[in-house]
This record gives structure tokens, C-alpha cells and sequence, in this order.
């Protein structure tokens, strides 16, 4: 199957790498160390339409479909992981709706969502439920033409910026994962409030927030599929978005890697650049292969997530290939970044030089939408029962 992209993507990429150029890239330092939503950065996403290339254009969006979004994401995290966040978290919250969702519900929030109007969230972890997803607490009691809300989420994404959460409850505590249900909760919902805002290693810049419910009114028909298909909501979105998160990923060691080689030609040691050293070429070579070995791997899985349904590629192919470039490629960015700081010696560790900050950021990447840990898990079983 080819995986290779075509004319529009490539010309997405030229649009996408002069924005990263202009406009992110001189900013990614000063996000990061003032730790403040980049609102002006997400205008100008919006603007170019780039919020909405994984929604369909009768949704209002571009339709240019998953392998995009994966471009987009990767060239923005070259330069800053927490503006491509604003791509990714948008990709992440509205995917419930657009796999989950009846049409009215599409038709009333994807287009909003699309054009950057709306914010949107992913609201699944709670204190106690991260990989364990039958652990949720939070609470969906039916009254009447509507549900109850009540129960604590924390590291959402966008918490305190959103506009429509995709909130997972349980209308069964006893029942696990066959009590977890979807819903569509618009930030003005009573009973709905915005906790601590977490402070993070990496990632600065993105708003990651706790999300309180307190008896949170939410209309019937905000209830994404039936009682208790929520579980197979979240899969379903986590295996479309995982390949995101693996081309973030790949983002943030190739940024990682091209300073390292500005770096290396420039560094005069022993009277010649480092990068005539046989130490430093090796791993210079290493870190490039392990990239374009997680780059294929990443547009492989987003181009048969694509086209899964035309090509009768099953959901157990697709949950595989998710979760292979996810755990793969946040592994190749942790030891990349790595590399990159042993590179630059003392320069890589001060602040001064971006590779410290593209650590940090990609340790989130082997860590958020399912841990690493888990991703060999789902691989495991997979392969297993093949």
C-alpha cells in the first residue's frame, strides 16, 4: 500500500513549513517559558484552515483527511510540540463526534469546530482512571430528558479553553467498562467548572487543566451512541488519533536533530568540527534512521486508518498499526532529544539552545493517549490472537 503524498499534501507541507518559519518558530522559546496559551498562533491556524483537515467537508472542514493532520502536526512540532497541540487536541476532541456521533450531532458541532470557533476537548482521565479506562468514576444519571453529571477530570487539554468537552461517564459504576458512556458537554452546561491548572515539565504553553461536574445538566441527546458504547468511543478515537500523536513525535526529534547537526558543523574542538568525529557522525546516523524508520511507520498506519473502510482493513489492523507508530515513534523522539543535548554538551542542557525544551516536550509523547506501556499491551494481545 502506498503511503507516499501527493501533489496537495506536499503543497500543504510548503504552507505549513513557511508558517512554522515565520511565525511559530520565533515564538516557541517565549511560550514555553511564559507558559501561556499562544492565542494569536491559533488565529492563524485557524485561519489557514488547518483545525479542520481531519473533518470531512460536509462537516465544514477541508477534508483532506488524517495523513494531513499528521503533516501538519509534525512540521508545527518541529519547531514547538505545544503549538501543535493546538492542532492535535482539536483532532482529539472532536473525534468522538465524528466516530461516535448521529448526524445531528456532527452537524451541530464539527463545523464550529473546523473553522476554530469552538475549541474542543478530550475528557477521559480522572485521578484514578488513566490506562485503567473501566475505573472512571464520574457519574451519568438519566432524569428526565437529560443526564446528571457529576465527577472529576484531570490533564484535559485545553480544560479551561474549550468549548465542547466529550465527556466519558459511567452510568454503571459496577458494570466497568460496559457502563461507559459518551456525551457532548458545551462549556456553559451549570455545574460545569474549570480546577487547577497543572504545571508541566513540557508541553508549556497548552492548557492542561482539571474539569470539575457538579450534577452538570446535559440534554439526552448529547449522548453519543447508546448507554455503555462510550468504551468503544474512546478506542475507536484513540486508534484514529495515536498517529498524531506518533507524528508530534517525529516532529520533535527531527527539530531535534537538525539543530544537533547545525551544532556539530559549527563546534570547533580539537581544531575541526565535532561532526568530523566518527562518535558524533554515528550518532548523528542513528538518530536519523530511527526517525525515518518512525516517519514511515507513522504515515503508514495514518494512510491505512484512511482508507481502512474502502480497503477492508480490519479494526484490529488499525489498532495495531496505532498503537506500533505511537509507542515507536515517542521512543525514537525520548532518545533523540536525548542524544541531541549530549551533543551540544553544556549548551544542550542550558536554556539558551531549544533541544533542552524538545526533551522535556517529548517525554509527554511516550506518556498521553495511552502510556507506552500500554501500547505494547494492545500490540501484544494483537499479534497474539492473530
Amino acid at each position: 500500500m502506498s503511503y507516499q503524498l501527493n501533489e496537495e499534501q506536499e503543497m500543504l507541507h510548503q504552507i505549513v513549513s513557511r508558517m512554522v518559519e515565520d511565525k511559530v518558530a520565533p515564538r516557541a522559546s517565549e511560550i514555553d517559558e511564559k507558559d501561556e496559551y499562544p492565542w494569536d498562533l491559533k488565529e492563524i491556524i485557524a485561519e489557514q484552515g488547518l483545525l479542520g483537515s481531519g473533518i470531512p467537508e460536509e462537516y465544514g472542514g477541508t477534508g483532506a483527511g488524517l495523513p494531513s493532520v499528521c503533516l501538519i502536526v509534525e512540521e508545527i512540532a518541529k519547531a514547538s510540540a505545544s503549538v501543535s497541540l493546538i492542532v492535535a487536541a482539536q483532532e482529539l476532541g472532536m473525534m468522538p463526534i465524528l466516530v461516535g456521533g448521529s448526524e445531528e450531532q456532527k452537524q451541530k458541532y464539527l463545523p464550529g469546530i473546523a473553522d476554530g470557533d469552538q475549541i474542543a476537548a478530550f475528557a477521559l482521565t480522572e485521578p484514578n482512571a488513566g490506562s485503567d479506562a473501566g475505573a472512571v468514576k464520574t457519574k451519568a444519571v438519566r432524569e428526565g430528558d437529560k443526564y446528571l453529571l457529576s465527577g472529576q477530570k484531570c490533564f484535559i487539554t485545553n480544560g479551561s479553553i474549550a468549548d465542547v468537552f466529550t465527556v466519558f461517564a459511567t452510568i454503571d459504576p459496577k458494570a466497568g467498562l460496559k457502563g461507559l458512556s459518551a456525551f457532548i458537554v458545551e462549556k456553559g452546561y451549570p455545574g460545569l467548572t474549570v480546577g487547577k491548572k497543572e504545571h508541566k515539565m513540557g508541553i508549556r504553553g497548552s492548557e492542561t487543566t482539571e474539569i470539575i461536574l457538579d450534577n452538570c445538566p446535559v440534554p439526552a441527546e448529547n449522548l453519543m451512541g447508546k448507554e455503555g458504547g462510550g468504551f468503544k468511543i474512546a478506542m475507536m478515537t484513540l486508534d484514529c488519533t495515536r498517529p498524531v500523536i506518533g507524528a508530534q513525535a517525529v516532529g520533535i526529534a527531527q527539530g531535534a536533530l537538525d539543530h544537533a547537526i547545525n551544532y556539530a558543523k559549527q563546534r570547533i574542538q580539537f581544531n575541526k568540527p565535532i561532526a568530523a568525529f566518527q562518535g558524533i557522525q554515528f550518532m548523528l546516523a542513528d538518530m536519523a534512521t530511527r526517525i525515518e524508520a518512525a516517519r514511515q511507520l507513522v504515515y503508514k498506519a495514518a494512510f491505512t486508518i484512511e482508507n481502512a473502510k474502502q480497503n477492508n482493513v480490519s479494526a484490529a489492523e488499525v489498532s495495531r498499526l496505532s498503537s506500533m507508530c505511537k509507542l515507536f515513534a515517542s521512543d525514537v523522539a525520548m532518545q533523540v532529544t536525548v542524544d541531541a543535548v549530549q551533543i551540544l554538551g553544556g549548551y544542550g542542557y542550558m536554556k539558551e539552545y531549544p533541544v533542552e525544551r524538545m526533551m522535556r516536550d517529548a517525554k509527554i509523547t511516550q506518556i498521553y493517549e495511552g502510556t507506552n506501556q500500554i501500547q505494547r499491551v494492545v500490540i501484544a494481545k494483537n499479534i497474539l490472537d492473530n
